[in-house]
């Protein structure tokens, strides 16, 4: 009953204490591993994963609680689950937490000290958000006197080349963020030590593979003076380098490439895939002899999923002399979609992670408070009268915040920095609604154990001073800024710093508007600077409508850094920038790995608001239109921008025959929606409409009657929710029946095997071949559910897809993608089916490109009543032409009557 060793290869290991262990013979052949991962049609985010795995447990082994299992302890709620097979090619694998690496020797090929071309072909758990970042390939020691290069991507998902001309000192750049388009591709850094110009040149590039053709990410670096690259005795290290401390993420190298010179002479090639999984050194095509140290491995393993199992139901039958335990097992949203607490505000979430914070007050209390809370361990509440809590959420970076009254006060305990620091920081974000006072009102003093003891901000329409008390009471500092109401108008951060200076204590008074611009006053005062010790104001009594929040106080100038985006709860950041900055922020939750395309953006998004956090990653998904999955091949979330989703090469190539017989297309209103409203959180709404055609609001026969929705997203700006609605409006009105499911057996047909391993969701698929019942192909879909059962001797998976042909959009200056096509045309006068001269007279808008003038234009494909043909040639430059054609182009032969319309086969639609 134990499953055996099998053709597939097909092994489940358990993350028991921590270790992967192979568990494969203990999982029944009776029961099948059933893996399921999707998307529902027309939202954003995948449901959790689901993979069932039965395990014969006669012995107890697999029993939580059993104190006789030798797991006892080890295993139990979210214990880490994954099922793999043997995959396309073997990798050098560097598992998460470990510094495992491929190492040969120094010689002196590896001594590149003038131009240097290195390459890296790899798949990482995370591209962007891994910490401090990673290495992937160097010759470089951490001592001084053995440092040569080294090549790694930054936390923020940069590639970074450092090297050192003198074995000590280095320099480096980095390139702008990598936008990659799926888990896996290759990435490049070339140096020029001499550009001839008396000054040096760094490229960065991106491709599929280490063969190119290569993109270059960003700008070249020009910098003035030649440089060299010191010839160390380290050896060249592939993966993790031993001397350095960056994060050990996972991630997967199947090959690199060191070239002496640009373009040059290949030094070492250790190529990954041609290696036997197992195997601990090799050879590369240079003679370089490669070993596998520190608990990296070669692998050959397809992870088809990773997840947690939640639970471990025991099971047996009457007799006992069967027992065994059915694992359900989810994927990492399931747990994420249980967690109902709110992400804090940005500005709460971000503060106190701050070295530098003495006190900090975030005022985000709720209405019935009667102090202001302090998250800081050593930090006593704020003392307040006055205050309303819960009344303000204007600021974009923070909860509700308290409303002021005239004469309202705030007192709090600053507690002493350790050590003591020569530098403090006071900051106050508020906003002044009302008129305001054309006497200058306090509205911040505080107390420190300086030669000033006392600082007073007072404010008014048309100015403000910064004042400043000894112990006894006398003004030595009366400062003035000739200000006005601006700065009573929307949210402002004061910002106040005091430095010792010599004998003097420089200080400087800044206002900063939130997402906008900064002016400051500056002074010196003869004296010491000493410590905050106290937070003591009494708003002016003629003051109006006082909000405030986020009250802190610093051992040092942090001030901009730490408030810096977050105060207006980074309004205006991209979706996949929010992704992968919460992937970041959350690395103790999920890691979040992100795709983007190489030439577009994704949508700017609105301020992030307290929320759920897989609330707070669904707004980035919807607003963006892209997919948020589980990761394949760790337990990481996966997102793709949308436009990743255009115009995609197949992953999956699949003839007719090779699909099982259930091929079914479907016509239905499922997703039809001909009427949407989509409307920005806190502005403007749009509406696009489908006024005529066969999906149009209009009622049968002439359209298919309302269907209508509305969304509320996260924008940045009232531009959007036009665009946006527009483009939902052409996913829910494209006219081409479904193919919901495909249905495949790679027992039966081991030549998909390698693109199936390969496959993610949202992957364009073809199938071609069709037969002559259906209409002409290919068929093209885009994957949005795999259900699999990889089994002993049989494997069968299920796709669920959707049409791709809303997905394929125009491309400027492409001789497909960027032709315009006309609004109205017809076939003017009957055909037969070997016709190749036909007349075409257009209605509306613009005629078709005539020969003699565009001849460059042609050739190009139009269709007519689902005939496709070949427009070699037009004549004629009014309304009716003459089109000399090749006609069955798709196979359809078939005469048209006059009055046939005809278009582009390839119309253009413009991407959002």
């Amino acid at each position: 009953m134990a499953f055996p060793d099998t053709p597939l290869g097909t092994r489940v290991d358990l993350g028991i204490g921590g270790v992967w262990t192979d568990v494969t013979s203990y999982a029944y052949t009776r029961d099948l591993i059933t893996i399921n991962r999707g998307i529902p049609d027309g939202a954003s985010v995948a449901d959790p994963g689901r993979c069932s795995v039965t395990l014969a447990n006669l012995d107890g082994k697999y029993s939580p609680r059993n104190p006789r299992s030798p797991y006892y302890g080890k295993i139990g709620r979210n214990t880490p689950i994954r099922v793999s097979v043997p995959g396309a090619e073997p990798y050098l694998l560097v598992p998460e937490g470990v510094a495992g690496r491929a190492t040969t020797p120094d010689t002196a090929a590896l001594d590149i000290t003038g131009d240097i071309d290195v390459r890296v072909d790899l798949a990482p758990r995370l591209w962007a958000g891994a910490g401090i970042g990673y290495e992937l390939i160097g010759k470089y020691g951490a001592t001084s006197g053995n440092r040569s290069w080294r090549l790694m991507i930054t936390g923020e998902g940069e590639l970074m080349l450092t090297w050192s001309p003198d074995g000590t000192n280095t320099l480096e750049h980095r390139s702008p963020k990598l936008r990659v388009h799926g888990p896996r591709a290759s990435v490049r850094a070339t140096l020029d030590v001499n550009n001839g110009s008396g000054g040096y040149t760094l490229t960065y590039y991106l491709a599929d593979s280490l063969s190119g053709p290569w993109t270059q990410i960003g700008q070249t670096v020009t910098t003035s003076g030649v440089t060299s690259i010191f010839a160390s005795a380290a050896a060249v290290e592939l993966g993790d380098i031993a001397t350095m401390a960056f994060t050990n993420h996972e991630r997967k190298i199947y090959g690199a490439q060191i070239r002496s010179g640009i373009g040059g002479t290949l030094v070492a090639s250790p190529s990954l895939s041609a290696q036997t999984p197992g195997s601990t050194s090799f050879t590369d095509s240079t003679g370089k002899v490669w070993t596998v140290a520190n608990g990296a491995s070669i692998s050959d393993r397809s992870y088809r999923f990773v997840g947690e199992v939640s639970a471990w139901p025991p099971k047996w039958a009457p007799s006992g002399r069967d027992v065994w335990t059915p694992l359900d097992a989810s994927g990492t949203l399931r747990r994420l979609s249980q967690g109902k607490k709110a992400l804090d505000s940005t500005l709460r979430r971000r503060l106190p992670s701050r070295a530098s914070l003495l006190a900090y007050w975030p005022c985000e209390d709720g209405s019935g408070s009667t102090q202001a809370y302090s998250p800081l361990p050593n930090n006593t509440p704020l003392r307040i009268s006055g205050w309303s809590f819960a009344q303000d959420d204007t600021l974009g970076g923070s909860a509700a915040l308290p409303v002021i009254d005239p004469g309202g006060t705030m007192r709090g305990t600053v507690p002493a920095p350790v050590p003591s620091s020569s530098t403090w920081s006071v900051c106050l974000p508020y906003r002044v609604d009302g008129t305001p006072p054309a006497a200058e009102q306090e509205f911040l003093s505080w107390q420190t154990s300086g030669t000033v003891r006392r600082w007073r901000f007072t404010q008014g329409a048309t100015g403000a001073h910064i004042l400043g008390y000894d112990l006894a009471g006398a003004l030595i500092v009366n400062a003035a800024f000739v200000g006005g109401t601006d700065v009573f108008q929307g949210w402002w951060r004061l910002e106040f710093t005091a430095t010792q200076s010599g004998g003097n204590i420089s200080w400087t008074m800044g206002w900063t508007q939130v997402g906008g611009g900064h002016t400051q006053v500056g002074g010196t005062v003869a004296g010491t600077v000493g410590q905050v010790t106290q937070i003591d104001t009494v708003f002016g009594s003629g003051l109006p409508d006082i909000r405030v929040g986020h009250v802190t106080v610093w051992s040092a100038d942090a001030i901009s850094a730490a408030y810096a985006n977050a105060d207006k709860g980074f309004d205006g950041e991209l979706a996949s920038t929010r992704l992968a900055r919460l992937g970041t922020e959350e690395a103790q939750t999920l890691g979040i790995a992100v795709y983007q395309d190489l030439d577009q953006t994704s949508e700017a998004m609105g301020p992030q608001r307290p929320a759920a956090l897989l609330d707070v990653l669904r707004d980035c998904a919807d607003s963006d239109g892209g997919l948020l999955t589980e990761a394949r091949e760790s337990a990481a979330l996966a997102y793709r921008e949308r436009a990743t989703l255009y115009n995609q090469t197949p992953r999956m190539v699949i003839p007719y025959g090779s699909i099982e017989p259930d091929l079914e297309p479907v016509e239905d209103d499922s997703g039809i929606r001909n009427d949407r409203t989509v409307s920005r959180i806190g502005g403007t709404s749009a509406r696009a409409v489908l006024e005529t055609g066969p999906l149009s609001i209009q009622a049968p026969p002439n359209g298919v009657g309302v269907y209508d929705d509305a969304i509320d997203l996260s924008l940045a700006n009232d531009q959007q929710p036009p665009q946006i609605a527009g483009w939902l409006l052409h996913l829910g009105t494209w006219d081409e029946a479904r193919y919901p499911t495909i249905k495949l057996s790679f027992h039966k047909n081991p030549s998909l095997i390698s693109s199936f391993l390969a496959l993610e969701l949202g992957d364009r698929i073809q199938i071609t071949g069709l037969p002559d019942w259906l209409p002409p192909g290919p068929l093209d879909l885009i994957v949005l559910g795999i259900s699999e059962t990889p089994g002993v001797r049989t494997w069968d998976a299920t796709l669920t897809c959707t049409p791709a042909g809303p997905w394929t959009v125009g491309v400027a200056d492409d001789p497909v993608l960027g032709r315009a096509d006309t609004e109205s045309c017809v076939v003017d006068t009957t055909i037969n089916s070997t016709t190749t001269t036909v007349l075409f007279t257009t209605f509306v808008g613009p005629r078709w490109v005539d020969s003699a003038a565009w001849p460059g234009e042609f050739p190009f494909n139009v269709i007519a009543g689902g005939e496709e043909m070949t427009v070699t040639a037009i004549s004629g430059t009014g309304l009716t032409q003459t089109a000399t054609v090749i006609r069955s182009v798709n196979g359809i032969v078939k005469g048209h009557d006059g009055g046939t319309a005809v278009s582009l086969a390839d119309p253009t639609y413009l991407a959002l």
